[in-house]
C-alpha cells in the first residue's frame, strides 16, 4: 500500500460574509462555510482528483493545501510537514498552479524561469537544465524572451505551470489545470501530469469535468457545499455507474435534504 503524503483532517474554512456579499447570495448567514471538516487522503505516486461544480470549496481547499489562506479550523499535512505550523516546510516540498495565477507582465518567462529557480534554491546548472527540458517539452522556447503580457492565454498557462514547477518538487497541486485552455495545450498539460505520475510524482487536481478525472485519476473525491460526499477509487464511488450519474446522484441528495 502506498504511503499518505497528503493526510486532510478536519479541515474547515469560513469566511465572513458583508452585508452587500449576504444580499447578493440572497442569505441572512454572516458567515458562508466554503470547507467544512474535510478528511481525507492523497497517496505517493498517485493522481487525486477533487470533483465539485463552481463555489463546492474546491479552491478554497486547494488553497489551504498550498498555504496562500490558513484553515479556520483542522490541519493538513503534506509528507509530514504542517500547513498549519509549518508553512514554509510545505511550499518548499509542492508545486501550485492555478488558471488565476498572475505572472508579473513586464517579465519574460526566460527571466521569470530563472527568478523562480534562484528564490527556491536550485543549482545554476541545475536549473539551466530543467529550463532547456521543460521549455522545449511546451514549446516556449520560440516566446521565452517575449513579455508575459504579449503571451497567449494557453502560453500564459504553459509558462505558469512550467514556473510553478521550477524545483522539481515531489507533490504538484493543479487548481482547474485546463480551465480556459484550447484543446491543444489542454492535452499538452493532460499528457504531462500523466508523465509526473510515472515519475512517481503525486498529483492533486481540482475540476467540473468528468471526463478530466475518468482519464486522469486513480482515486477521486466529490465535494459538493463544501463536504466530501465520496472518496475512493472511480470503481468505488460510482459502481456500475458513469461518474456523472453517480455525481448527480449525491448532488441531489445533498440539495433535496436542504429543501
Amino acid at each position: 500500500m502506498p504511503r499518505e503524503l497528503i493526510t486532510v483532517t478536519g479541515l474547515t474554512k469560513e469566511f465572513a460574509l458583508s452585508a452587500k456579499q449576504r444580499k447578493l447570495n440572497n442569505t441572512t448567514e454572516k458567515v458562508k462555510i466554503a470547507a467544512n471538516d474535510l478528511t481525507f487522503s492523497v497517496y505517493e505516486g498517485e493522481i487525486f482528483g477533487l470533483l465539485g461544480p463552481n463555489g463546492a470549496g474546491k479552491t478554497t481547499t486547494l488553497r489551504m493545501l498550498s498555504t496562500l489562506i490558513k484553515p479556520t479550523a483542522g490541519d493538513a499535512l503534506v509528507d509530514g510537514a504542517s500547513v498549519v505550523s509549518e508553512p514554509d516546510k510545505v511550499r518548499a516540498k509542492i508545486g501550485f498552479l492555478t488558471s488565476e495565477l498572475k505572472l508579473e507582465q513586464f517579465f519574460t518567462p526566460d527571466y521569470l524561469f530563472d527568478f523562480f529557480s534562484d528564490l527556491h534554491g536550485v543549482p545554476a546548472d541545475v536549473a539551466r537544465a530543467r529550463k532547456a527540458e521543460m521549455f522545449k517539452r511546451f514549446g516556449i522556447n520560440e516566446f521565452a524572451g517575449v513579455k508575459v503580457a504579449n503571451l497567449s492565454t494557453g502560453m500564459k498557462q504553459k509558462a505558469s505551470l512550467v514556473i510553478s514547477l521550477v524545483h522539481d518538487p515531489d507533490v504538484i497541486i493543479f487548481d482547474e489545470p485546463t480551465n480556459g485552455l484550447d484543446i491543444i495545450t489542454a492535452k499538452t498539460v493532460t499528457d504531462f501530469l500523466l508523465d509526473l505520475r510515472a515519475q512517481g510524482k503525486t498529483v492533486m487536481v481540482s475540476t467540473h469535468i468528468f471526463s478530466l478525472v475518468e482519464k486522469l485519476c486513480d482515486r477521486v473525491g466529490i465535494i459538493i457545499d463544501g463536504k466530501m460526499q465520496a472518496c475512493d477509487s472511480l470503481t468505488a464511488v460510482c459502481g456500475d455507474m458513469s461518474l456523472e450519474d453517480r455525481f448527480f446522484e449525491l448532488y441531489n441528495n445533498v440539495k433535496g435534504a436542504e429543501r
